[in-house]
Parts: C-alpha cells; sequence; structure tokens
C-alpha cells in the first residue's frame, strides 16, 4: 500500500485554526503537494513566528476546495502517516480510515518516553533522526519528511 506523510501550517480566525498550507511527502521523500489554501474565513492571527506562513502567502492561494480534492485523491486508499493527524484533517474537513492511520503522536511506544503524553514531533526527530526540525518556525514539509523517515524507523514494530 503506498503511504503518505502529512504536515499543514494552519492560521487564527478568531479561537479556530484553519489551513493556510498542506504538504505530502512519499516514503522516498519526494514532495508530492506543497501548496497553500486561500482562508475560508477572515485571518485574525497568521501566527507566522510558528506556522512561517506570512499574508503574502495567501495572497494567490489556490481555493481551499481546490487543495482538497487535491489532497484527497491523493491519499485516498494510502496508509497517512503524521503527527496528530486528526488536527490536519479536521482543518482539510476531510476523514481518513483509522486502520490507515499511523499517528506518531497516538503510537504508545512513543507515548511511553513521554511519560504516557504524546510525544513533540521536534523531540521525535531528535531521538529518533538526530535532526533538529522547527528551531526557528515550523515547515510543513520539513515535518511531512520527519514523520515519514521516522515511521521508516519504526514501521516493521508498529501495532
Amino acid at each position: 500500500m503506498v503511504k503518505y506523510a502529512i504536515d499543514c501550517e494552519m492560521v487564527a480566525s478568531g479561537n479556530r485554526s484553519i489551513l493556510a498550507r498542506v504538504s505530502v511527502v512519499n516514503e522516498y521523500g519526494g514532495v508530492i503537494l506543497d501548496e497553500y489554501a486561500k482562508p475560508t474565513a477572515p485571518v485574525t492571527d497568521y501566527r507566522s513566528c510558528v506556522s512561517g506562513v506570512k499574508r503574502r502567502d495567501l495572497e494567490n492561494a489556490s481555493d481551499f476546495s481546490a487543495v482538497q480534492r487535491k489532497v484527497l485523491a491523493l491519499i485516498n486508499g494510502s496508509i497517512l502517516i503524521g503527527h496528530s493527524l486528526h488536527f490536519d484533517l479536521d482543518a482539510l474537513q476531510l476523514t481518513h480510515p483509522e486502520h490507515n492511520r499511523r499517528d506518531l503522536a497516538k503510537y504508545e511506544p512513543f507515548k511511553r518516553l513521554n511519560n504516557g503524553q504524546p510525544p513533540s514531533l521536534q523531540f521525535l526527530a531528535k531521538r529518533y533522526l538526530g535532526r533538529n526540525i522547527q528551531v526557528d518556525k515550523h515547515d510543513s514539509v520539513e515535518d511531512a519528511k520527519a514523520c515519514m523517515d521516522i515511521y521508516l524507523q519504526v514501521s516493521s514494530q508498529w501495532r
């Protein structure tokens, strides 16, 4: 079965998070999709210091529904890998079968490393890959690649 890792960056609209950018990578580290999405509501905070997203990034962004369709066409029938996948899927207004999800934040052996709590992606990348990520701000391509690389290290034991 095809494997994809996904990560999204969000902006704020009031107290809600809405999609700003989505990145999908394959198991070889290739970027399959990296696209900004036009906000579906007025943006009240770009969260640039965390998300890396700026107003200008969204000025010529694709319509949300077009981005959503592209992502759905890609991930349909695949193993989907990510960290706290429910946030990304909620932002995309998509679902994915639970049995085809590989959520690093929910993986019990990883949680045991953090007193039963979901470990951060930053922690997992350092521990399993020796890689420092999210040093300045988040980057959805970097985060999706880290998710895939971490998953590939433990995939033979994944239950």
